[in-house]
């Protein structure tokens, strides 16, 4: 087996501890691409054959190629780079007793029990703030002390009482991260120290608490990997790799490519920079704005469009199986799975799965399917969200993985594999409904 690409992503995910992080590391592969970076804040000028991004809070990005020729449509690819974890709570961030805890709140669905026992880092944004004239700045400063800084410690069961032994942690009492004894502990000193900025200048931070452990192969044959953040790190570095593949590559789609990365995902994208926002919509205004495209255009090429939501999925757990359906269960190492959900948590329908098919089998790439139990709610994703705000046939699709949203995931060593070349026979596909 060749494992270079799953090595790949266990670098990219341990270089990548926060959707900040994610942006930034892309914006840099992306310029080693030759991609051009654009403002919001800027007027825009777009050439043919141009490759572009942007980003929007620091913590998602849109990029974009586009044809030498005439232009039909949009294929876009959509992933997140927010996974759950906790947040560094701003006004009161250390609790004083000994020994000393940080105060922390809980981002997204964390399976809290394991964080237990972990290394944990520290890692964010910290914001710069000056005025002069009247005139308010901020500068934006991505950090990461990239060191082993706390543990939660669990109580030993010789201490718990039997109604505690399955209950779940108390966040405020029992799940903030020991930082020692040391009563001095200032999180604004070790900001300044480790930015460069003073401590005055320091308005405040998005800090986030993180899992340390390295990502690592598994198994008889290392066909398996766990690492922690695979949901949704899987899917955005195969997505991304499938989408330069394509930019970088000859290609028929006569589409516009496009990749997104979004955050706050896993709180329910009701962001400005979420898959609830108008980022997505924004841009691909602002490039038929640019490309003399008026608003009926704009409607029309949607029409032409596609958009494959990439997240990843459960796979099956014999030690639970009647918390799946009767007969999709997806394997690990065996495909991209498409996801479907009568409710439309997950967007797919007859149309894009018939699509998103037809791709996997011109990639030479096997597929799998996923429906939930049918007493059991499951999750939701990007597709839904997204399509409401820019209405394209939409599939759903992610990478097979258990322990989804633990602290650690397993999933298989194979898959980014067939993610990848799946994402770029999708770019490289003209997709005519």
């Amino acid at each position: 087996m060749n494992d270079s690409n799953a090595r790949k992503l266990l670098e990219f995910i341990a270089e990548t501890p926060t959707c900040f992080h994610a942006v930034k590391n892309l914006s840099e592969m992306l310029k080693a691409c030759g991609f051009k970076q654009l403002n919001e804040n800027e007027k825009w000028k777009l050439s043919a054959g141009g490759k572009y991004f942007v980003t929007r809070n620091g913590s998602s990005v849109i990029s974009f190629c586009i044809p030498e020729g005439e232009w039909k449509g949009f294929s876009i690819a959509a992933s997140h780079g927010d996974s759950p974890c906790f947040k560094l709570k701003d006004g009161g961030s250390v609790q004083s007793s000994s020994p000393v805890r940080l105060n922390v709140e809980k981002y997204g669905g964390a399976v809290l029990n394991s964080w237990f026992d972990r290394p944990l880092g520290l890692a964010g944004r910290v914001i710069a703030v000056s005025s002069e004239n009247g005139e308010v700045k901020t500068r934006e400063i991505t950090v990461d002390f990239e060191k082993d800084l706390f543990v939660i410690p669990s109580l030993a069961p010789h201490l718990k009482k039997d109604s505690e032994s399955k209950a779940s942690p108390d966040i405020q009492m029992e799940m903030l991260p020991f930082a020692g004894y040391d009563t001095e502990f200032d999180v604004i000193s070790l900001l300044a120290e480790k930015t460069g900025v003073k401590p005055e200048e320091i308005g405040s931070f998005d800090l986030f608490i993180y899992n340390r452990d390295s990502g690592r192969f598994w198994g008889q044959d290392d066909e398996f990997i766990v690492s922690p953040r695979l949901d949704d790190l899987e899917c955005v570095f195969g997505t991304f790799e499938g989408f330069i593949s394509a930019c970088e590559s000859e290609r028929k789609n006569e589409n516009i490519l496009v990749h997104c990365v979004f955050d706050n995902e896993e709180v329910g994208s009701r962001t400005r920079q979420g898959a609830d926002s108008t980022f997505l919509q924004d841009v691909l205004k602002r490039i038929c704005l640019c490309e003399n495209v008026d608003e009926e255009g704009y409607y029309i090429r949607l029409s032409k469009s596609f958009l494959v939501s990439a997240d990843n999925a459960h796979a099956f757990h014999p030690g639970y199986a009647s918390s799946y359906d009767i007969n999709n269960r997806p394997q690990v190492n065996a495909g991209p799975v498409i996801k479907y959900n009568a409710a439309q948590k997950y967007t797919t329908d007859g149309i894009s799965a018939s699509v998103f098919k037809k791709i996997c089998q011109d990639a030479g790439v096997p597929f799998q399917v996923f429906t939930n139990n049918s007493g059991i709610a499951g999750g939701s994703t990007l597709g839904n969200i997204s399509a409401a705000k820019v209405p394209v046939v939409s599939v759903d699709i992610g990478l097979a993985q258990w322990a989804m949203h633990s602290s650690n995931e397993s999933a298989g060593a194979r898959d980014i594999d067939y993610l990848i070349k799946a994402m770029k026979e999708f770019y490289s596909s003209s997709v005519k409904i």
